[in-house]
């Protein structure tokens, strides 16, 4: 149980029609969850992604962050996290700092155009082979020309509907790779075990006295590319088979009214 990936399976196996995310009006059960995490391994395995190899992933509070995050430790990945306001020049450092073998983005906004600096920094990059953006609306077409998004690259992988059980990794092997913020030099990559995510989570879950048995309904504002919005909400909750209502930007009076229409614990 010492691999984060197994949070995610082991939820999917005891709570397959339990709503695991939740986006305004779009609603994925644990089961759903874990097929598309699986239908991502897949693609990355066929993009020759390898265990132990770096994945980056730039991405607001939405749905695909989760997905992405749990199909890459599926494929025996690592989790290359990076803040979504990097700029081009900061994305190339951080691409070649981590080695990442390949990156997805979100598409963004006009008023945060992620693919944009995302692009600036992919073209910079040796070592990262493809970039894929992740539309914003989910399934269409990228507003960038020449791009590749997540859902032509889905469809162009065969047997993406089949299950498949995660490529099983050490507890001391690497799961995520999380760039301190460079106040006193340039960002660096600290590397968090299976062992040390896995624990994290538990040890948040039993801060807070979180068992399945309560079926825990968690609001996410905190950005998931951080550590306190991935261990603290993201994996805790998953590994206690928690719904987990993601808000891709904080705005109170939005976050009140959600509390209260899904009755957030």
């Amino acid at each position: 149980m010492l691999d984060l990936a197994a949070l995610l399976e082991d939820s999917a196996r005891r709570y397959p029609e339990r709503d695991a995310l939740v986006l305004g009006e779009a609603r994925l059960t644990y089961a759903q969850f874990d097929a598309y995490a699986n239908r991502i391994a897949h693609l990355l395995v066929s993009r020759g992604v390898e265990p132990g190899d770096k994945v980056a992933l730039s991405c607001p509070n939405v749905l695909e962050f989760p997905i992405v995050y749990y199909g890459i430790l599926k494929a025996g990945g690592v989790v290359v996290p990076l803040n979504i306001l990097l700029k081009g020049r900061e994305i190339a450092y951080h691409l070649a700092d981590s080695e990442a073998k390949l990156y997805f983005c979100f598409e963004g906004s006009p008023e945060l155009p992620i693919a944009e600096y995302a692009i600036a920094g992919f073209e910079q990059s040796e070592t990262c082979s493809a970039l894929i953006v992740i539309s914003a609306e989910s399934g269409a077409p990228s507003s960038i020309l020449g791009v590749e998004t997540l859902g032509e690259a889905l469809a162009s992988v065969s047997g993406t509907e089949t299950p498949a059980a995660a490529v099983v990794r050490e507890p001391t092997d690497t799961a995520v790779i999380l760039y301190t913020s460079g106040t006193t030099g340039k960002p660096k990559g600290a590397e968090l075990t299976h062992c040390n995510m896995v624990l994290n989570a538990l040890s948040t879950n039993r801060l807070f006295e979180s068992v399945p048995s309560m079926h825990e309904r968690y609001l996410l504002t905190l950005p998931l590319f951080h550590s306190f919005g991935q261990t603290v909400t993201m994996n805790a909750g998953i590994c206690v088979g928690a719904t987990l209502v993601l808000m891709p930007r904080f705005d109170a009076t939005a976050a009140l009214e959600i509390m209260e229409r899904e009755k957030i614990s």
